[in-house]
């Protein structure tokens, strides 16, 4: 039965200087690691993430004065935004974005956009079918079934909350 490395009273065994080995590696990692700026990068997601938002009310407001009405401006507003979030992955502004906000920049619709835009400009030379689409699905595909799913059970719940007298629709 093989000894453990620290049971092991030699040294020199293979064992002790790959143990030996990690340990100064791990040790080289916390050195050189840089500082963590846990506030700095919470507010940078918070007004980033703030920012897009009120650009996407403007946006909004915009197509309300261009005859829109509260309950269809939504949609428009939405693939604006979209349009918006991929020119500026083409251009390699929104990757500078990100990189400075973070999640304030990932988690609003502009994020999901990016991500599917950045997924089908990096594998375009490989073809539509099999680079473009497959590869921008490899990243939708979870997104839409998660929500899909996640929906379904919120509305199983719902219905029921109701039926069992919780509330009336």
């Amino acid at each position: 039965m093989p000894k453990s490395v620290k049971n092991n009273p030699n040294p020199n065994s293979a064992a002790a200087k790959m143990q030996a080995r990690e340990q100064e590696y791990q040790q080289l990692q916390a050195n050189n690691q840089p500082p963590a700026h846990l506030i700095k990068n919470c507010f940078n997601a918070f007004w980033t993430g703030g920012l897009i938002c009120l650009v996407a009310q403007g946006v909004q407001q915009i197509l309300l004065n261009y005859g829109f009405n509260n309950e269809t401006v939504g949609a428009p507003t939405s693939a604006v935004m979209i349009i918006l979030a991929i020119i500026l992955t083409a251009c390699g502004v929104y990757d500078r974005i990100s990189q400075f906000a973070g999640a304030g920049s990932a988690v609003p619709i502009t994020g999901f956009a990016n991500t599917m835009s950045s997924a089908a400009m990096e594998y375009r030379s490989e073809g539509f079918v099999l680079g473009v689409g497959g590869n921008m699905f490899k990243v939708a595909g979870p997104v839409i079934v998660f929500g899909a799913v996640s929906s379904f059970v919120v509305a199983i719940i719902t219905v029921l909350v109701y039926q069992l007298g919780g509330g009336s629709l």
